[in-house]
């Protein structure tokens, strides 16, 4: 690949809360450049990019697509991302593949809960973006209060480039400060036409002062501008846009446009935007890597000629074939090469390779490095696994899970459902690392774990709709953590004999209780551990937690918990590893059930918007739930509400909200921490 493509590419996502125009603006962004001749509309399922049979009748998006399309002569790879917190896992992932993001906010509700999720973990990945402050055509629409909450809540450094012409429902275009110009967009061809002319003299204060503000922020990446604004030099807008490009890809400031994407107006500046603000793959910081043998870093520099190094970061089944979507850091990559799944050193053969527009694919024959493309053939390759050659392993950095916190009882109807439902679940496991399948010790029940209630209802409606199984299901319960009350040490001789052979094992360990959200830490002493074969010394720690995973009185996970090792008596002889595995099993959950045990439940960080007419009766019905309120913001006449509330009491709650706020009122929530179940909850687990 030249370099010159390279610097003309652009590995951009979508992200904003739910229903804050995300499919929408790329509905036209795929229209304006080409790449569709005719716009669909997200509420008559109709979109591109909303493809799934469940998005179509939800009107919501519930996986990342990922598509391609030409501005001028830029490429631009293009996921849009949900904004359920159900699927957050969709954000996550493709953040991690992205090299810039359009943060989008409605110009009514400005800053919404979900907006702040996905910032952060914009800023956890170091993703640059740009901001669109979306339905300025709605009544009520205020870009200056949404310019306050973006500094405000998410404590960023907006600067705007635009001023509207025209508020509400007279909104018709923007003014470009830069330039001075304004741009309208015509009605009678969806927008495709642009009126641009120098703006009105009426706007020229207006214009004048926001460019110094705009000057004053590039002063702060370019000492020559400093120099000139102090001097009361002229700026060309060539060296703003230089200096405004670098302070947006060190992620210290994000330019911000309008528009109205329903409308369709501010859609080209907006792509103009990417161009000139975004990083090409060239700009952004070197991918690092780590060789598996020594565990040695190596950076990682985007060059087509450099080893293979590839991500997969996504992993989907599509037509009941598993198709990787891969993201390309270094090297070039064609259908039928041989690679390395360095993470497990396992060998595997790229079958085909795809640009994606959705679900619908177009056969390339090779991608290199900075590109984004979907391969067949990878059986193994899980997401967060790296791809690279053989000569040359590297490992990259995976992603981070956010915890399932709902689980759902389900039961083949039929005979045939019973064959097909494992292979099913297996499909779908490897798809979403958020969703986990178990087995009910006690029932025998087969337990579907994901992020929440629709998490799971999809999850039901894409078994019967994309594998053909049909299951009953029960009503969603909670995930709970055990966790233990008081230190014990315990001792644990085992001795059996399997299969002919004698099995010994001693093990004395103490189990401590910590602090809350200090997961499970393992303390194996050195000196204990030479004493010990290689074999034995290997498997202790993976053998602690899988124990303490299943739990030791409910079959829930254990936490918030300090396993230390204290003794293992080694006999050459007598001991073995089956022996001493099977004494670390049984000391441990001996132990556990002598000390205390209880359940911890999970905690939700609850934010919700009502009218502020109703606050009162819905802060109400809050404390009655046993939820804590952090705070409350108040913007016109809507108040937004922050809170702590257990997951338990938030089954149905939608129905209940809608009821109090006559319709008007929504919630999003996340998980927030495990915390202390209350007495009825240790009563029916019989704690």
């Amino acid at each position: 690949m030249p370099a010159t493509k390279l610097d003309r590419m652009r590995n951009i996502g979508i992200i904003s809360h739910i229903d804050a125009g995300k499919t929408t603006l790329s509905e036209r962004i795929l229209f304006y450049s080409g790449e569709i001749h005719k716009m669909g509309e997200v509420h008559d399922g109709a979109s591109a990019m909303d493809w799934m049979a469940q998005e179509q009748e939800r009107g919501i998006t519930i996986t990342a697509s990922a598509t391609s399309c030409r501005w001028h002569d830029l490429q631009i790879n293009l996921i849009d991302t949900p904004g359920h917190i159900d699927f957050t896992i969709e954000v996550e992932r493709s953040l991690r593949a992205l090299d810039g993001a359009i943060a989008i906010f409605s110009a009514v509700e400005g800053v919404q809960p979900q907006s702040e999720s996905v910032w952060r973990q914009a800023n956890h990945y170091q993703v640059p973006r740009i901001c669109l402050i979306n339905k300025m055509d709605r009544i009520g629409a205020d870009y200056q209060r949404v310019m306050q909450t973006i500094a405000q809540r998410l404590n960023a450094r907006p600067v705007l480039l635009q001023l509207p012409l025209g508020i509400e429902e007279n909104f018709c275009g923007v003014i470009d400060i830069l330039n001075s110009q304004q741009i309208l967009f015509s009605n009678e061809d969806q927008g495709c036409s642009l009126q641009v002319s120098a703006a009105n003299a009426s706007f020229a204060a207006q214009i004048a002062s926001h460019r110094e503000l705009i000057v004053e922020v590039a002063a702060d990446f370019d000492e020559m501008i400093l120099g000139d604004f102090l001097n009361g030099q002229p700026v060309s807008n060539e060296r703003l846009i230089a200096a405004l490009r670098k302070g947006t890809i060190a992620g210290e400031i994000f330019p911000v446009l309008l528009g109205s994407a329903l409308r369709n107006k501010g859609i080209q500046p907006l792509l103009d935007a990417v161009d000139q603000f975004l990083p090409s793959p060239r700009d952004c910081i070197p991918a690092l890597g780590r060789h598996p043998e020594d565990n040695q870093s190596e950076t990682i520099p985007c060059d087509p000629d450099g080893p293979l190094c590839a991500l997969a970061f996504k992993v989907v089944a599509d037509e009941g074939r598993k198709l990787t979507y891969l993201r390309i850091y270094s090297g070039s990559l064609e259908a039928g090469d041989s690679l390395l799944v360095s993470n497990r050193m396992q060998p595997e053969k790229v079958a085909r390779l795809f640009r994606m527009h959705a679900h619908k694919r177009e056969r390339i024959t090779s991608a290199s490095a900075g590109d984004i493309v979907a391969a067949s053939g990878l059986k193994s390759v899980l997401t967060g696994d790296t791809l690279c050659r053989n000569e040359h392993p590297l490992i990259l950095a995976g992603l981070e899970y956010p915890e399932p916190v709902v689980s759902l009882a389900v039961e083949p109807r039929g005979i045939d459902d019973r064959e097909k439902l494992s292979l099913a679940l297996d499909k779908l496991q490897w798809e979403d690392p958020t969703f986990r399948v178990t087995e009910d010790p006690d029932t025998g029940q087969t337990l579907l774990t994901g992020m929440g209630e629709l998490h799971l209802e999809v999850i039901v409606q894409r078994l019967e709709s994309d594998f053909g199984v049909q299951v009953n299901t029960g009503k969603p319960q909670v995930v709970y953590r055990e966790t233990l009350q008081k230190q014990i040490e315990h001792r644990e001789l085992f001795e059996h004999e399997i299969d002919g052979h004698l099995n010994q094992g001693d093990v004395l360990l103490r189990l401590t209780p910590l602090p809350r959200r200090s997961g499970v830490q393992i303390d194996l002493p050195p000196t204990l551990l030479e004493s010990l074969t290689p074999e034995i010394s290997v498997a202790l720690k993976p053998e602690i937690e899988q124990t303490c995973h299943a739990g030791v009185v409910a079959g829930y996970p254990l936490t918030d918990l300090k396993v230390e090792i204290l003794e293992i008596p080694f006999d050459p002889v007598k001991t073995t590893p089956r022996g001493i595995l099977a004494a670390l099993h049984l000391a441990i959950i001996q132990a556990g059930r002598k000390a205390g045990p209880t359940l911890l439940e999970p905690i939700m960080q609850l934010e919700l918007t009502t009218p502020s007419e109703h606050t009162g009766r819905v802060m109400g019905s809050l404390q009655q739930k046993g939820g804590q309120v952090a705070g409350i913001l108040t913007n016109a006449d809507q108040d937004l509400i922050h809170a702590t509330i257990p997951l338990t009491q938030m089954f149905g709650y939608m129905t209940e909200l809608r009821s109090a706020t006559k319709g008007s009122g929504s919630f999003t929530m996340e998980f927030s921490h495990f915390d202390q179940a209350p007495v009825e909850t240790l009563k029916r687990f019989g704690l």
